[in-house]
Formats: C-alpha cells, structure tokens, sequence
C-alpha cells in the first residue's frame, strides 16, 4: 500500500520496465519529494498509448532502462515543490508529456505550443531541476518517461507539464485527453478548422485518426471519408461520424485520385494519422485545389522524404503540420474537458478495456494485438 507525507519519501507500486519488450514488474519504488518548480502527483487512472509501447519494444529509439513509463493518466495533487503557485494538495490534474513554461517565445506566441523549456523528449530520463531521477529502488536511478512516468501509483511531473482541470471531470475518462485524442481532435478543430457542411478525409482510423474524425463531427462537417488499410475499423469508425470508407487496396490507382472523384475534385480539409509518407502525400494531394488543407499528424520514418509536384501548391492547396493538436496543455487542455463536462465530445467511445495495475501488461496485450482503441488502468487494483 502507498503511504504519503509531504517533503518525504514516499514508497509505492510502480510498474517497471527492466529490459525492452520483457513484460513490466511492479515494484515497490522510493519516490522523492518534488523539488522547485515540481508537483508530486496521486496517479489515480491512466491508459496506454502506443507511443509507451514503441519506446518499451526500443525497436529504433534509444532504448534506457530501467524505466517507468506512462504519459496518458489522471491523478490529484499529493504535494508542491518550492515556487509552485497554481497548484496545491488537493487539485485535480492531468500530467501532460509535453509543458507550457508561458514564458519562453513558443509560449507567448499565439501561433506555438512548442515550448522551449517542455517539449517533449523521449531521451531524457532525468528532471530538469537537477538532473536526477525522483524514482529509486534500494538506492538504484529508475529512469522517467517524457517527464510523466504515470505508471507508477505515485509520480513528479515538472509544474508546467501538469494541467489544473474541474474537479467534477470523471478521471478515469479524462486521462485519455493528455496524448492520443487530444492530438487527432486538435489537428482537426485547431489546424483543419472544416466548416459546417464540408467534407473531411481522415487517414488511419486509429486513436488518433478517430478522435480527428470526432473533431470533424464536432464541426458539423457533412462528409467523413476514413482511410484505412483495415476494413475491420470500418464499423467502429461509424460511431465517431466516419460516413464513408476508403481501403486503398481496393483500387488499381492512387487513394488520391479515388476521393478526388468521390467528391468533385477533392475533399476541403484532411488530416493524416498514421505517419506513412505515402498516406502523407495521399492526404496533401487529395484536398481540392483552391482551399483545400491538408494536416499532417502522424510521425514517420526519420529517413523518408516528402514528395509532391510543386504545382500542387500553387494552385492554393495548403499543407500543415500540427503537434498535440496546436493545444497549449495548462492554457487549452481545460477547455477540452469542458467539452467532454458539456457532452460535446464523447470520450465514452474511445474506452473500450479496462484493467486494474496489477493487470497492466494486459494493456500491453490489447495494443500489441490491435485489440480496440485505450485500455483505462486503475491504478488502485
């Protein structure tokens, strides 16, 4: 059982990953108390995202162990470190992979959430602050995960990764708005911004894919087209406002050219998901000439390169790209769970297993076999 005491160590359970792809142990860790400008976190529910498991397989990142991983949970406030003003014991909260210092130029730009202080690195396995390790096992660094860690009964999360939200949000719904949904939902009601009446491409019907999609619904757009190379996510994608489906393999031409004749030369806006360059160049080439904005979400192969015809752009096609869904997590991330409060957007949908964290290389399972979209972990079984 955890036990807790601010300005103390606390002792818990945490689910540690000691080797790339070996299933992950619970342990008892030791969890320090936060130091300046960090927030000791209660993590209450969580769920997993496929980005913990590339970086759990290490299958082309550098891999570093031993971790604890998890960025997509919801928890309360436990304690606050030196400088912490908007935060106390007591609050609910969202720990978030990527911050918001509201000081640095990419905070104070209308234009960026790309915080020079907080934005994401895979690498780091250390805080900021002093560049060492809040979690330990007898003595022994255990290393944390894009600055969450939220796999772990308790964690510290700098303060500006961690989002003050309404008390009365459910957190075991909630928790999936820190990554995944939020990204494919703000690239489409951020980035795209379709009109009420137009019509959307979505590529990959994914998490990601199917919350930009919930985005486009949300907009009032009237023709969802989901692309896929899996028809089995056809039907389920009905749910989140998909009207029609597009499976490349079905045709002898390009996907681009298929929806441009679907829809009179092209759809007004559509969003990319699954990082695969020649999704990318489908999705950019797709969108009408004129007005037509292509955005890009998906995170592809580090050595792969974009192609178009330089025309393609000159006739007033647009292409973007977007990152956590352009939100800034403490100023935007509020809003959204507003929108989940006011029954705008359905959250319900997304959660499709459950596990308690005794159960969490379960989770692992589901995503590893494709089984559903996010698997909620609690942490309290």
């Amino acid at each position: 059982m955890a036990s807790t005491a601010a300005g103390q160590v606390i002792r818990c359970r945490a689910a540690v990953a000691w080797e790339a792809g070996k299933p992950l142990v619970i342990e008892e860790v030791e969890v320090a108390p936060p130091q300046a400008m960090e927030v000791r976190i209660k993590v209450l529910f969580g769920s997993l995202c496929r980005t913990d498991v590339n970086f759990w397989e290490a299958k082309g990142q550098t891999p570093l162990f031993p971790r604890i991983f998890g960025h997509e949970a919801a928890g309360i406030v436990e304690s606050v470190g030196e400088g912490v003003a908007d935060l106390k014991p007591g609050d609910h909260v969202l720990p978030v992979f990527t911050g918001e210092c509201k000081e640095c130029r990419h905070c104070k730009s209308q234009e960026s959430n790309m915080c020079d202080l907080l934005r994401i690195n895979t690498d780091r396995g250390v805080m900021l602050n002093d560049g060492k390790t809040r979690f330990s096992i007898n003595g022994k660094p255990i290393y944390h995960f894009v600055g969450t860690s939220t796999f772990s009964e308790y964690t510290v999360v700098h303060v500006g990764c961690v989002v003050k939200i309404n008390p009365e949000a459910p957190l075991d719904k909630i928790c999936v708005l820190s990554c995944g949904i939020s990204t494919g939902l703000g690239a489409t009601l951020n980035v795209a911004k379709p009109k009420k009446g137009s019509s959307v491409a979505v590529f990959g019907l994914g998490a990601v894919g199917l919350a930009a999609a919930e985005g486009a619904r949300i907009a009032g757009a009237s023709r969802i087209i989901g692309v896929d190379l899996n028809p089995k996510r056809f039907e389920e994608a009905k749910k989140f406002g998909v009207t029609e489906f597009v499976n490349p393999k079905d045709y002898d031409k390009p996907v681009q050219e298929v929806i441009a004749e679907m829809t009179d030369g092209g759809v007004d806006r559509s969003v990319e998901c699954t990082g695969n360059i020649s999704a990318m160049i489908s999705a950019f080439e797709c969108v009408h000439d004129g007005w037509g904005v292509a955005v890009l979400v998906g995170v592809p192969n580090k050595d792969v390169v974009f192609k178009t015809h330089p025309i393609n752009i000159l006739n007033g096609r647009t292409l973007k790209g977007t990152f956590f869904g352009n939100y800034k997590p403490r100023s935007d991330l509020p809003s959204v769970v507003e929108k989940y409060m006011n029954k705008e957007l359905e959250l319900e949908k997304f959660i499709t297993h459950e596990v308690t964290f005794s159960e969490i290389n379960k989770a692992f399972d589901y995503m590893l076999a494709r089984d559903g979209l996010r698997c909620i972990i609690r942490m309290d079984g």
